[in-house]
């Protein structure tokens, strides 16, 4: 962090840095990697991994490092003081049932979506994404009506520094598309991305809203044999907006 004020502790930064080094791809990491991946010398990398690992967050064997259950513990101090997610269990464990498909509540943080409440489809197979799971918000169907809430000027700093990355071969391609299938969900109400995130999936989303204002998106993931895009808006969008709405209602605010 560049020009840091001068309470700055930078080795609280790199101590962050190192945990975030471990994610679902690299679950088990050497000193080396955890150096290269956290951009450190490998006796700093060394020194925090073992305080870490005194500390309960972390364990080794001597060669590998990995996160313990401990490392939840300031994710769940978040969840656990954050309504909406309690809120919508019920409404999104009601949708599941109604669709047989995964849901879930989302939320914009930066360049990303988080997942900050899940329920799996009643049928065993589904697809897999747990609470805190992140993707791009310009693939994803909740972060493009997340996206079409913001602000003018705050969506405009959006689009100048996104960077699309090809997820498949059917990932939007421009700022300019992007702007225009953001466009498209903020007049409809509602967004669908279609195999732009993974091959095979499908997803729809809904704004959650307390009065005026955008709280998160409800979204269904779909697998695209099971629903074809031509009937989502009579079949799909329709449970969604219900449970956005009754989402809405019990966190406190009725939706104009």
């Amino acid at each position: 962090m560049e020009d840091s004020p001068e309470y700055y502790v930078k080795s609280v930064e790199k101590a962050f840095d190192v945990l975030r080094a471990f994610d679902p791809e690299h679950p088990r990491l050497t000193v080396t990697q955890v150096a290269a991946r956290s951009d450190m010398t490998r006796a700093s990398a060394r020194r925090f991994l073992l305080t870490l690992t005194d500390l309960g967050y972390l364990r080794t064997d001597g060669a590998l490092f990995e996160l313990t259950p401990r490392s939840l513990e300031i994710a769940n101090s978040y969840l656990a003081n954050l309504a909406l997610p309690r809120v919508a269990e019920r409404h999104l464990k009601s949708l599941a049932a109604d669709l047989n498909e995964t849901t879930a509540l989302c939320i914009l943080d930066g360049q990303d979506i988080v997942y900050v409440a899940c329920v799996p489809s009643p049928r065993l197979l589904s697809v897999s994404i747990s609470v805190g799971t992140r993707f791009p918000a310009w693939a994803t169907s909740m972060g493009r009506i997340l996206l079409a809430a913001l602000p003018e000027t705050e969506l405009e700093s959006y689009l100048e520094g996104v960077n699309l990355e090809r997820l498949t071969q059917q990932t939007i391609g421009s700022p300019e598309k992007l702007r225009e299938e953001i466009e498209l969900a903020r007049s409809r109400g509602w967004a669908m991305v279609s195999q732009e995130l993974e091959d095979g999936l499908r997803g729809v989303a809904v704004p959650v809203r307390s009065g005026n204002k955008t709280l998160a998106a409800v979204n269904v993931s779909l697998q695209t044999h099971r629903a074809p895009a031509d009937t989502i808006e009579k079949t799909v969008v329709p449970h969604l907006q219900d449970a956005a709405r009754h989402i809405g209602q019990d966190y406190g605010g009725r939706t104009p």
